[in-house]
């Protein structure tokens, strides 16, 4: 017989696993393999392992990258956000999990078809500009955006000691993922990664498209109370992590005080690891993280 914290652990999986995956459509968890892209002891399999911080750092990345005009005119133009926003975030972890732990040929597979939707797409401006989504310079500033929110949010909510040399090895590993998906130009240190948005500043810009595209990310909820209670949190733990000069272009409204959201999303992100520790689809226990 399972014991109670046995019981709850199972909920709260099941509960994320639900969040993640589309069970109309037969999605499953990806599990972790020997024969991935990136081997067991990479660094991309500690930092995109943690279900919280992941999160984080994906709401922080895509706040990030909708201040380029034409990644917002991508989603603008072609995607149904306004209906499907949680839909759009559950695939991008998706492809997360399935490029760093599915099997290589999976991985494979996932970015080719990546590619061929982002041939297609095309548009034009408010200003009159055009843009294609496949252009390098615009896939660079998604995937550095992505990757640094995504290894910032695990150096805040799991590993503040992080080494710089482990930092770097982070954005070398995944540039693989960015090559592949035709970026350029792609960073492979922590510096060549902070010089690169900066680069991108000039061409930024917050409007009315803006504000409302991250207005419906920062309200998504799921439809139980406690994971919208979590969900609310981790919006705005995504919000807190930019930036100081992109969070100010977004001009949030009034949030919970920082340090009360900061410990929230440590103990979100505690809670997670404990429901997940022994799934084969388990979180990444960091050493200076206190297990439950």
């Amino acid at each position: 017989m399972l014991s109670l914290p046995d019981i709850v652990r199972a909920r709260i999986r099941q509960k994320i696993t639900d969040v993640f995956n589309d069970a109309e459509r037969g999605e499953r968890p990806v599990l972790r393999r020997a024969d991935a892209l990136f081997p067991p002891e990479s660094v991309a399999w500690k930092v995109n392992g943690d279900v919280t911080t992941m999160m984080i750092g994906g709401v922080s990345g895509l706040l990030l990258q909708m201040l380029h005009p034409a990644v917002l005119a991508g989603v603008w133009d072609h995607s149904d956000f306004r209906a499907d926003m949680h839909g759009r975030l559950r695939r991008t972890a998706k492809f997360i999990a399935v490029t760093t732990y599915d099997h290589a040929d999976a991985a494979r597979e996932a970015i080719d078809r990546v590619n061929r939707i982002h041939a297609k797409l095309k548009g034009v401006l408010p200003d009159g500009t055009s843009y294609r989504v496949s252009d390098p310079e615009l896939l660079a500033w998604v995937h550095v955006t992505e990757t640094i929110s995504f290894l910032d949010a695990w150096i805040r909510y799991a590993e503040p000691r992080m080494s710089l040399a482990e930092q770097d090895a982070y954005f070398a590993e995944t540039a693989r993922i960015g090559a592949a998906l035709h970026a350029d130009p792609l960073p492979r240190t922590r510096l060549e990664a902070e010089a690169l948005i900066q680069s991108y500043r000039p061409k930024l810009r917050a409007d009315a498209r803006t504000h409302e595209v991250a207005a419906l990310v920062m309200r998504q909820t799921i439809g139980s109370p406690a994971i919208d209670l979590a969900a609310g949190v981790i919006m705005q733990a995504g919000m807190d992590l930019l930036p100081g000069w992109a969070r100010a272009m977004h001009a949030p409204s009034a949030a919970l005080p920082r340090p009360l959201l900061r410990g929230g999303a440590l103990t979100t992100a505690r809670v997670l690891r404990w429901a997940f520790r022994g799934s084969p689809n388990r979180a990444v226990h960091p050493k200076d993280v206190t297990d439950f």
